[in-house]
């Protein structure tokens, strides 16, 4: 099938686009970034989305989302027009993202590939971290502090994280947008993605902060696969 696959830049959507490239064609990469937070979007790294379309050679449609009440009506106007049989998620858990995902999609007579649902765990993270390049560039959780932003998801976060789920609950995939990431290389990228300067914003008192990026760039990188999801 010729997919057009839903992107923000975070792990969830790279993982879920990389799976489908294994078994599809994805032929475009769709973005739509929400000014005030929303619960079917990632928005934090929106604005590097750009940038991974030309890492992954695939061509990027993108529009705002100003309000929870056009959150959809956005992406029907970016998905309607596009030559494909169907929309790559990488929704994990939200029966709320699903639902309305899939209510468009019929709408449109469109298929959904959605190949992480239900698939949310430490497995899941794990094989992430051992595939891609993720850092955190956000975070919003009890006994999660400055430290974790700007950081790499590796063996040793996830370790971490396991710590944090059972002493706090944290859900070791962010679903409860305890933090939220930005992938910086793929199996699927032809370039990995380079952070030149950033400066990390933290609230004091409130475990939140997250780390704002002023330039990036592209440099060249080996190949991967990410067979093992």
């Amino acid at each position: 099938m010729r997919l057009a696959a839903l992107i923000s830049g975070g792990k969830d959507s790279i993982c879920a686009l990389t799976c489908a490239s294994y078994e599809h064609e994805v032929v475009q990469l769709v973005n739509v970034r929400p000014v005030e937070d929303s619960f079917m979007y990632h928005a934090p790294c929106a604005h590097v989305t750009p940038l991974i379309s030309q890492a992954l050679g695939i061509p990027l449609t993108s529009g705002i989302s100003s309000s929870h009440e056009d959150e959809l009506v956005v992406l029907k106007s970016l998905l309607q027009d596009l030559e494909v049989d169907g929309v790559v998620a990488g929704t994990i858990a939200s029966n709320y993202q699903m639902s309305r995902l899939k209510t468009l999609c019929d709408e449109l007579q469109l298929g959904l590939y959605a190949p992480l649902w239900n698939k949310g765990s430490e497995r899941l993270l794990r094989a992430m971290a051992r595939l891609m390049h993720v850092i955190i560039v956000q975070v919003a959780a009890y006994g999660m502090d400055e430290s974790w932003l700007a950081r790499t998801i590796d063996k040793e976060a996830v370790d971490d994280l396991s710590v944090l789920h059972g002493r706090y609950g944290v859900h070791i995939m962010g679903e409860g947008g305890e933090y939220e990431t930005l992938v910086l290389d793929a199996p699927i990228f032809h370039k990995r993605i380079k952070i030149i300067s950033y400066e990390k914003k933290w609230f004091d008192g409130q475990c939140r902060g997250y780390i704002e990026i002023s330039k990036l760039g592209l440099e060249e990188k080996r190949a991967g696969r990410m067979d093992e999801i």
